[in-house]
């Protein structure tokens, strides 16, 4: 546990004893003349140097909570509680960094089963104490953030504790998984037993299997495999007025699917303690590639295209310029001027990557499944880099969350935001969110690079992933992105929704209302009411509170 500690509190996403992922030489000068930064460091502070509160938590509910789950699981030190002290995003890392107090929670909780969990929200419930799920810690919208609300003490219930793979039924291709089983264990599992659950997000080395649910979350492989809501069969939640346990059935018409109110209620509504997966066989065979289009209204059509014709590949991410020029020249400078010169005299002008990626059972499948696929991009002018530069993609796809330490530590500004909309209006409102960035994030003349990919695309329209890098406003780092983040969600509300996969938490409950209405926000009040009538779950998040 020390050791994941140690990497939270430096703000990576490295899982303990995984490399961290330097900037080169030339990416650095590159970067220095692309967004101006400053030649100084920037480097973390030390935790030992970071104001922590002392814990408010009661000494009666102490006792009781030590009576229920073992002394040795209620930690109050300053390290545990830091560890689950917020997610990972740019302004928690922030503030890790820069000293700033922020919200910690007064303990941390490691219950080891479903019951044990009912037992602890029951004596939060007597002692009035706010709870926050905890599973990997990866939220970047504040979702774990110890938030107490109207209580006097918070407590973080870490379920690191709930890893276990419960049962396995091949036949009807379900497995009943603990929700605190982080994703890289449980597809380790399931792959010596001939299975993949095929869900591979970017938080990927960190996320867990009971935070996919509560936030819908969606992997690089959706396309194939589905988003995470697809997956489940059944949940298991405790709720501060009893267990609540969901899906009997492959399918059903008893009602409105109560399932879809559990996943992605983000605690808020109840603590998943077991998730019931359909998993799919592994494959034998996987092919990844990439192809380059001129242009980014020519790559969304040809995604539309493939999306529309049913044969998208299990992975179809599709990046803008800006994008993609970032990719070329974290490559390596030599290498991006060489292949800049080749695409130019190839005709392209504005070159947009498409990685395209396929899981097969069979050398068959994957050849049908690649020639239905690139059949329907015949009519688009593309130029092949083939598959070293597909391969490359997915061999550093999880690199990105493990750079961060090393941009952060000079001095850049690196965040991201995603959205999702129909495609009549998917290039506009990127356009839009771009310009309200750029604008928001434009310091002393320093243009920042605002870069957008389309990584899940469906026959209705597809998602919209920014990421940006500008040079750290010194005098007020926090504020700088908070603007930025704000402009681009007035952008974003009323034209697409306020979040495809990253969820609700706290900073998107500002614009929630207007994507689900008067009516939508008084239906997950009621729910609330009906499952934590006295608030105690995850307080600040998703719902707001009505008393």
């Amino acid at each position: 546990m020390t050791g994941l500690i140690e990497h939270t509190l430096r703000g990576s996403w490295t899982p303990s004893g995984a490399a961290a992922a330097p900037l080169s030489a030339p990416a650095l000068r590159w970067l220095r003349q692309r967004i101006g930064l400053a030649e100084t460091a920037t480097p973390a502070v030390p935790a030992s140097l970071l104001d922590v509160p002392d814990s408010a938590l009661p000494d009666a509910a102490r006792a009781e909570f030590a009576a229920l789950i073992g002394e040795q699981h209620v930690l109050t030190d300053a390290a545990a509680r830091l560890g689950r002290a917020g997610g990972l995003s740019y302004s928690d890392l922030l503030r890790r960094r820069g000293g700033t107090r922020f919200a910690v929670p007064d303990a941390v909780l490691l219950p080891t089963d479903p019951d044990l969990v009912q037992g602890v929200l029951q004596s939060c419930v007597r002692h009035d104490i706010a709870v926050v799920p905890f599973g990997g810690g990866t939220s970047v919208v504040g979702g774990v953030d110890a938030l107490r609300g109207d209580k006097a003490a918070v407590v973080a219930l870490d379920l690191a504790r709930l890893d276990r793979l419960v049962s396995l039924d091949p036949g009807s291709r379900i497995a009943v998984v603990q929700a605190g089983m982080r994703a890289v264990e449980a597809e380790a599992l399931l792959t010596a037993h001939g299975f993949t659950l095929g869900h591979f997000p970017q938080s990927f080395e960190r996320a867990t299997i009971g935070g996919f649910a509560a936030t819908r979350s969606a992997g690089q492989a959706s396309a194939g495999y589905g988003r995470f809501e697809d997956m489940v069969q059944g949940v298991r939640l405790a709720t501060p007025v009893g267990e609540w346990r969901l899906g009997v059935a492959p399918a059903s018409a008893a009602g409105p699917d109560l399932r879809q109110l559990a996943i992605g209620s983000e605690g808020a509504l109840g603590v998943i303690t077991e998730v019931a997966l359909r998993v799919r066989p592994a494959p034998v065979r996987s092919r990844y590639e990439a192809l380059v289009l001129d242009g980014w209204q020519a790559g969304v059509d040809a995604v539309r295209t493939l999306a529309q014709a049913r044969v998208l590949a299990d992975v179809t991410r599709l990046s803008d310029v800006d994008e993609t020029e970032v990719q070329f020249e974290l490559s390596g400078g030599l290498k991006a001027r060489g292949l800049k010169s080749f695409l130019r005299g190839k005709g392209i002008r504005h070159p947009c990557l498409l990685v395209l990626g396929w899981d097969a059972g069979s050398r068959a499948e994957l050849k049908q499944r690649r020639a239905a696929t690139r059949h329907a991009l015949r009519d688009a002018r593309t130029v092949r880099l083939g598959r070293p530069v597909g391969e490359s993609w997915r061999s550093h796809r999880f690199a990105g969350p493990r750079q961060r330490d090393a941009l952060l530590d000079r001095g850049v500004c690196v965040e991201t935001l995603e959205t999702a909309a129909h495609w009549a209006g998917l290039s506009e409102l990127r356009s839009a969110v771009r310009t309200a960035l750029v604008r928001n994030l434009r310091e002393d003349g320093r243009k920042p690079i605002v870069m957008c990919h389309i990584s899940h695309a469906y026959e209705t329209g597809a998602s919209l992933y920014f990421t940006v890098l500008a040079a750290r406003d010194t005098e007020d780092p926090l504020g700088q992105w908070q603007r930025a983040k704000t402009a681009a969600s007035e952008v974003i509300a009323g034209r697409g929704t306020i979040t495809h996969h990253h969820a609700v938490g706290a900073d998107h409950l500002p614009w929630l209302g207007e994507e689900i209405g008067d009516v939508g926000a008084a239906v997950l009040a009621a729910a609330k009411r009906a499952v934590d009538p006295t608030g105690i779950l995850n307080p600040g998040k998703l719902i707001r509170p009505t008393r």
